[in-house]
């Protein structure tokens, strides 16, 4: 059976969490609120647990903001090693709202898997709004996951668990491809907060 950690309960952590129980997935989802991660865990079947405790995912899902993966990275460390490290982070600058906060020829997902070395580190979620992870569409569309990485047995586990849920996945290419990826994801925010598209809506891929 397929063993998920998906630190972070927000919006896109609770998404995630109910995609992967209802691919059949062992779910532990991670906060530092232990009450709240309980009442996710309790309505998607899945465990609780406080942020610092022991992993027990062969997939580590980073539902955070690319702020905090410095804390994940000091708090966690060598336990990744080995792991599937799935970022799912658009580094967006804030303050201007104008540009990414990571070098224009890198990643997000190259920073962390520079940081975790002994991980393999997935790009995946982030051209996805929870709200269509939770519907399972974007307008008439199946929701796709597009998920880039060096390791072909680490996309092809979360490639898995995805499509276990009934959602569409695709191999988008190695870890450069998240460069592109991220630049979709914050194009699609852009969008979003400009009022252009829904937080319910954004990209499809047809087919």
């Amino acid at each position: 059976m397929t063993s998920i950690s998906i630190i972070g309960i927000g919006n896109m952590g609770s998404a995630i969490t109910a995609i992967a129980t209802k691919g059949g997935a062992e779910v532990q989802v991670i906060a530092r609120d232990l009450d709240k991660a309980r009442a996710l865990a309790a309505d998607a079947g899945a465990t609780a647990a406080t942020f610092g405790n022991a992993l027990t995912g062969d997939i580590v899902v980073l539902a955070i903001p690319f702020a905090a993966v410095e804390d994940v990275v000091a708090t966690y460390g060598a336990q990744l090693d080995g792991r599937t490290v799935v970022d799912i982070t658009n580094p967006v600058d804030f303050s201007t709202f104008d540009g990414l906060v990571v070098p224009a020829d890198g990643s997000a997902a190259a920073v962390i898997a520079e940081k975790v070395p002994g991980a393999h580190v997935v790009k995946a979620f982030n051209t996805n709004f929870a709200a269509t992870l939770a519907s399972g569409t974007v307008g008439d569309a199946t929701t796709t996951v597009l998920v880039a990485g060096d390791d072909q047995g680490a996309k092809d586990a979360v490639i898995g668990f995805v499509r276990a849920a009934g959602l569409e996945a695709e191999d988008a290419g190695s870890l450069k491809r998240a460069r592109e990826l991220e630049g979709v994801g914050f194009l699609q925010i852009s969008l979003a907060a400009g009022e252009k598209i829904g937080w319910n809506a954004g990209f499809a891929v047809a087919k």
